[in-house]
């Protein structure tokens, strides 16, 4: 049953980020912001779940639906790591730094903001 959640989760959360990436793609910026919003929200959730998870709010089924699947295929690493590749490859190393260092603060900040959303609200 766990696989099974797991995948409906990580089935849906992969709808999600690419409807967020067809909507962003339709503002032609020369940046991977589809990407960074994704894994911040992503991270956002997964923070929130797992403060409430700390406070024990959060079931196993409810948790392999949205921790392990929702948030696993919502945020993509490897997309992240290619555009930062690509951006390399074409010259663009500015903006590579800023898409690593852009993407790792917010995340982290998202993710532990999340948390303490979560145990507050737990």
């Amino acid at each position: 049953m766990n696989y099974l959640l797991v995948f409906l989760g990580g089935g849906l959360g992969s709808v999600c980020r690419f409807g967020i990436a067809r909507w962003l793609a339709s503002y032609e910026i020369h940046f991977p912001w589809a990407t960074i919003v994704a894994n911040i929200m992503a991270c956002l959730v997964l923070g929130l779940l797992a403060g409430l998870s700390f406070r024990g709010r959060v079931s196993s089924p409810l948790g392999f639906f949205l921790m392990v699947g929702f948030c696993g295929g919502f945020s993509t690493f490897s997309t992240f790591t290619n555009e930062t590749f690509q951006l390399m490859v074409t010259g663009e190393w500015g903006r590579a730094f800023v898409n690593v260092g852009l993407s790792l603060a917010a995340c982290l900040m998202a993710l532990y903001a999340g948390v303490k959303v979560g145990q507050w609200w737990g």
